[in-house]
């Protein structure tokens, strides 16, 4: 079997993490070039929850 080869072209982003670059240290530990906690901010904004679609839909219900 043949190893996968990198990929040399960068991936498309969303015009506000341009230049955002995330890695793992040798501890397993994840370092960024982006606040934590902007970083949250754009994930609420842009991206749909499935889990929290469905608490949205039960009116406040929570379920067992």
């Amino acid at each position: 079997m043949a190893k996968n080869q990198p990929k040399k072209n960068k991936p498309k982003v969303h015009d506000e993490l341009k230049g955002f670059d995330i890695k793992i240290n040798q501890f397993g530990e994840i370092t960024s070039n982006l606040d934590i906690e902007k970083l949250n901010e754009f994930l609420n904004e842009n991206v749909d929850d499935k889990k929290l679609r469905e608490r949205e839909n039960a009116g406040g219900e929570e379920e067992e």
